[in-house]
């Protein structure tokens, strides 16, 4: 049974440069089409220009006089998060909203970034950190609002201080979870220091649900070649209105959290039905491992010494 999304209040965003990555598909793209609805300039920040080609169509046959367009970006490489800094730097317009939406999930094998990190910290983590140290002044001229997409995963997830980088023993599942909860309690700490140092960014986080997202789909470039058993269950949940979202459905914690006058900083958005699984966006309790000042400033601390940059003052 087909659902409709639940409505978001978001204010009329003209004048308004928003950045999301992992806009090629899925949330991410639903996510920038809903913003560049509202009058948004959008920014897609995508590592294959054909997918991100045919993303500013599919946008564009939604909202023909969108403002969008492609930037570069393999958040596994921090040379090219640098580029892409640079790039927006050497523009100089002041950025107002950012979603760090990208990620990658579960790859059946322990695989490394660029830069020799594993590849969900390294991705989903330490390349949204560099990309916001690279931003903060146009965030700041933006008096920006920065949301950070985290998951159900992170729930039970932990950071494992004695081996981050699972080089001891590789499991997806939990790779995944940690770099989640580090993505999360980095957005938390970001807030903080915000407000200690006057920059006048706004950060929260949020989580979809669950929904037939491609996360768990065929990714030759992660060594899957098809779609998880997982997925092929959400979906067929999904098709049902079963349980859990849609891909629509789920963006909207997301839009709620970077564009509605309600979300607040340091607040952690979902929906709101059985299990945080699908339903209309809400504020949410922090799940437990996001609770722990003290772990928050050891992820802010630890993430910008392993990007060996430092931290932002």
């Amino acid at each position: 049974m087909a659902r409709t999304p639940t409505p978001v209040d978001v204010p009329d965003l003209h004048g308004r440069r928003a950045v999301v990555t992992g806009a090629s598909d899925g949330l991410g793209l639903v996510l920038a089409t809903r913003l560049a609805a509202a009058g948004a300039e959008v920014v897609l920040p995508v590592r294959n220009p054909a997918k991100g080609a045919d993303a500013v169509a599919a946008v564009r046959a939604e909202v023909p006089h969108a403002d969008v367009s492609l930037r570069s970006l393999d958040l596994s490489s921090l040379a090219s998060v640098a580029a892409l800094g640079a790039v927006l730097r050497e523009e100089d317009r002041p950025v107002h909203l950012l979603v760090n939406n990208a990620g990658v999930m579960t790859p059946p094998r322990r695989q490394t970034t660029a830069d020799g990190f594993e590849l969900h910290l390294g991705t989903n983590h330490l390349g949204h950190v560099a990309l916001v140290s690279h931003l903060l002044p146009l965030l700041r001229a933006g008096r920006a609002r920065v949301t950070s997409q985290l998951s159900v995963a992170a729930r039970r997830g932990a950071v494992d201080w004695d081996d981050l980088d699972g080089e001891r023993g590789y499991d997806g599942m939990r790779a995944y979870s940690q770099s989640k909860v580090m993505l999360g309690l980095f957005a938390l700490e970001l807030q903080r220091r915000s407000e200690a140092h006057g920059w006048h960014v706004t950060s929260n986080a949020c989580h979809p649900g669950v929904a037939p997202t491609s996360l768990l789909a065929a990714r030759p470039e992660v060594g899957r070649d098809r779609d998880t058993t997982g997925r092929r269950v959400v979906r067929a949940l999904s098709r049902r209105g079963l349980l859990v979202g849609t891909v629509r459905s789920a963006a909207l914690p997301a839009l709620h959290a970077v564009a509605s006058p309600q979300a607040v900083g340091g607040g952690f958005y979902g929906p709101s039905g059985l299990g945080g699984l699908s339903g209309a966006p809400a504020a949410q309790r922090l799940y437990a491992p996001l609770r722990s000042r003290e772990q928050a400033e050891r992820v802010w601390r630890v993430s910008h010494e392993l990007l060996g940059v430092p931290a932002p003052r």
